[in-house]
């Protein structure tokens, strides 16, 4: 994915102003960055959010331009996007909303296939069988929402996943089942590109990022390797560090 000079408005206010970065296939990329500073906002926009309007650069992904391609499309053509706060959608089974999603992402499968492929999935992450029949995020708790949307990552095997605060309100055993689920989708598709944004070190203690960066008012400020997390630590989201 190449992100050109990107710029992101909502209700006519600038919210990402002048946003370059290439996501190589394979790379591991992770976004911080102070609360309102439009990490997030930056998440909708590639994903094609309508309330997120692009004002100005592109998005080229596999050597299409999808700057504005609707959201089924760019989920179609491989992108991913885990939500920080999942909705709920009462009277909708999990299962039965994996597999009609499978099926417009994938193509048609075999319910009997369909179901195998859930429950080798569901044994990575360590979910209950049961959990297939529960109303999809209804009642859920944080962990289990998190879960959630690391499922519908490995069963759909997008070609870049952007993870919105994937590690937020997690406890350590289930930081790991995530990074682990995490490493597994890698193991099954190596050029898979991953772009993580989070406030918190602990999901990078599990994931090694081949590039960080940090956003501050709707800006890329800095760039760095792994180490730069290190730095934020020590010395907070400054422009100078």
């Amino acid at each position: 994915m190449k992100i050109s000079d990107l710029c992101v408005s909502v209700d006519d206010t600038s919210i990402i102003s002048n946003f370059s970065l290439t996501i190589e296939p394979g790379s591991i990329h992770v976004l911080m960055g102070p609360n309102g500073s439009g990490k997030s906002s930056l998440a909708y926009a590639l994903m094609g959010h309508p309330g997120y309007t692009v004002t100005g650069g592109k998005i080229i992904f596999n050597n299409e331009n999808i700057t504005h391609e609707p959201i089924h499309k760019r989920a179609q053509k491989g992108v991913f996007l885990s939500f920080q706060q999942p909705m709920s959608i009462p009277g909708l089974s999990v299962m039965t909303f994996l597999q009609e999603a499978y099926r417009a992402l994938k193509g048609d499968i075999q319910v009997g296939e369909f179901y195998a492929l859930c429950i080798e999935k569901m044994d990575i992450l360590g979910i209950d069988y049961a959990f297939s029949y529960r109303n999809v995020n209804e009642g859920f708790s944080g962990g289990e929402r998190k879960k959630f949307e690391m499922l519908q990552l490995l069963l759909f095997q997008p070609y870049i996943a952007i993870l919105d605060e994937i590690d937020s309100g997690l406890d350590i055993d289930a930081l790991r089942v995530i990074a682990r689920g995490l490493q597994q989708a890698r193991d099954s598709n190596p050029n898979l590109r991953l772009f993580i944004i989070t406030h918190y070190q602990r999901i990078l203690d599990h994931i090694i990022p081949s590039h960080v960066h940090v956003l501050q008012k709707g800006r890329l400020v800095r760039s760095g390797d792994a180490t730069l997390v290190k730095e934020i630590e020590k010395h907070g989201f400054k422009t100078e560090m």
